[in-house]
């Protein structure tokens, strides 16, 4: 399992919550189920819209820092490079075909 810096989405183009963590499948259902106390269960943000792997943790933590200094634009510009539906990933990174052109390549 490698590090992760993500991004959920309330909606296409809603509220963004960037993280990062060393188990994304465990860490996106916590998000999913509102385990996860703050931020994302306050204001329902809950779909896995980018993702992208590390290394190490230690790249990943600084990843995250940069993304999280970005304007807006450059963010929503980030997610829809790869997901232009805004769809959620989480099928993906359970191994699950979704359909899009980024599950396919």
């Amino acid at each position: 399992m490698h590090p992760a810096v993500y991004i959920l989405a309330s909606s296409r183009n809603g509220t963004l919550y960037i993280g990062v963590s060393s188990n994304l499948v465990k860490r996106a259902w916590q998000h999913r189920n509102r385990e996860m106390d703050g931020f994302t269960k306050r204001y329902g943000v809950q779909r896995l819209v980018w993702y992208e792997r590390h290394g190490d943790m230690e790249h990943a933590i600084v990843r995250e820092k940069r993304l999280k200094k970005w304007q807006r634009a450059w963010k929503l510009q980030l997610i829809e490079e790869r997901n232009p539906y805004w769809l959620d990933l989480w099928p993906e990174i359970l191994g699950q075909d979704t359909g899009s052109p980024r599950s396919r390549g």
